[in-house]
């Protein structure tokens, strides 16, 4: 396989990475709203979604600096995606998360 295309399957790997991280991230946050135990959905959530980051991040690199840092981007890239994506009606018409205004 040449270098192009192994680039380009880090890239992808790391959008999925990211999509799965924040996309949970997400989710368990969500969860946590309704659940008796949220200390224990955010703990396990958190070393499931960084376990899984960390091993797709260290398979991708295989000691290339370069695939590490394509899978980053694709990472980020997801970052943007899911946010975008998550965000409730009155966010995305306001353009703001945190749903306060600032003084010019």
């Amino acid at each position: 396989m040449n270098e192009m295309m192994i680039g380009a399957l880090a890239l992808l790997v790391g959008l999925l990475l990211g999509v799965m991280f924040f996309g949970g991230l997400w989710w368990t946050v969500r969860k946590c709203v309704t659940s008796k135990r949220p200390t224990l959905w955010l703990l396990s959530s958190l070393l499931l979604r960084t376990s899984t980051a960390m091993m797709g991040f260290y398979m991708v690199a295989d000691g290339h600096w370069q695939r590490m840092l394509l899978c980053l981007l694709g990472f980020l890239m997801a970052r943007h995606i899911v946010t975008r994506l998550t965000r409730t009606s009155g966010e995305a018409q306001t353009g703001s998360l945190t749903g306060t205004s600032h003084a010019p």
